[in-house]
């Protein structure tokens, strides 16, 4: 049963720590030719190094410039960081932020995390905050809480009409990177209480219009069957993101 839906698809390629700016053009050249006849919105998130080169070559196809992270200040004595401010320079359309690896490997709190988001706002971005669980606490019946409080605690001081440029991309973070993936229904039943999240924090018409994204060992095999159910609106996809012949099936799975 095809679902009647009001919200587009979002498909977004995070690039992770690969590519040098050679490899990422030629990856970015293959997709703006397979996603040419795309009826999906597309992000492509190259790492920092790759985005100028990207950048050039999507600008003024249907593929989005997205970056990887960005610092909680626009300017300042801050070693390693880059700003808001030089993403805008460089093109960039919309930031991933709050991403599992950056939670747990780098221990980025919620705090952290949404005044990133914020900061991203104020200067124009899109912004995918990723929010999911650790296997142990989908063990211990906890996903539902840890869900409830990354979307409560990143979306923190994010007006009504802010929330329009935001897309809140559902990790469970045992599923990245480890070929493990959600089941569809286990996928549909955490998208659908994030959107009941939604709902009481801006209302039921918010939550019915914002994209939620599954993100966790997306694969062409398995993109139609998830993209299927009513609250999956998307795909954040890592390690089939970064060769064409993985991520167009995916980008086109309909």
């Amino acid at each position: 049963m095809e679902v009647t839906r009001s919200r587009d698809y979002f498909i977004a390629g995070n690039w992770k720590m690969h590519k040098t700016r050679a490899e990422a053009a030629a990856l970015a050249k293959a997709l703006v030719k397979a996603l040419k006849p795309g009826k999906h919105k597309y992000l492509v998130a190259p790492t920092f190094t790759a985005l100028e080169t990207v950048g050039a070559i999507v600008k003024g196809t249907n593929i989005l410039l997205g970056a990887q992270n960005c610092a909680p200040e626009e300017q300042g004595a801050h070693t390693g960081e880059v700003s808001v401010l030089q993403l805008k320079d460089l093109g960039v359309d919309a930031i991933i932020l709050g991403h599992s690896e950056r939670r747990h490997i780098y221990k980025e709190d919620d705090t952290l995390i949404n005044k990133k988001v914020k900061l991203a706002l104020k200067h124009g971005f899109e912004v995918i905050l990723c929010v999911g669980e650790l296997l142990e606490e989908r063990e211990k019946g906890k996903a539902e809480a840890v869900c409830k409080r990354q979307t409560e605690k990143g979306l923190a001081g994010v007006t009504p009409e802010e929330l329009s440029k935001i897309t809140i991309a559902y990790e469970p973070v045992w599923a990245i990177g480890t070929g493990k993936t959600a089941t569809p229904d286990d996928a549909e039943a955490i998208h659908a209480y994030i959107r009941s999240v939604i709902a009481k924090l801006y209302g039921a018409q918010a939550a019915k219009q914002i994209v939620i994204q599954y993100g966790g060992s997306v694969k062409a095999e398995n993109a139609a069957q998830l993209m299927a159910k009513e609250d999956i609106d998307g795909a954040l996809v890592g390690g089939a993101a970064l060769k064409e012949e993985t991520f167009a099936p995916i980008a086109k799975f309909s």
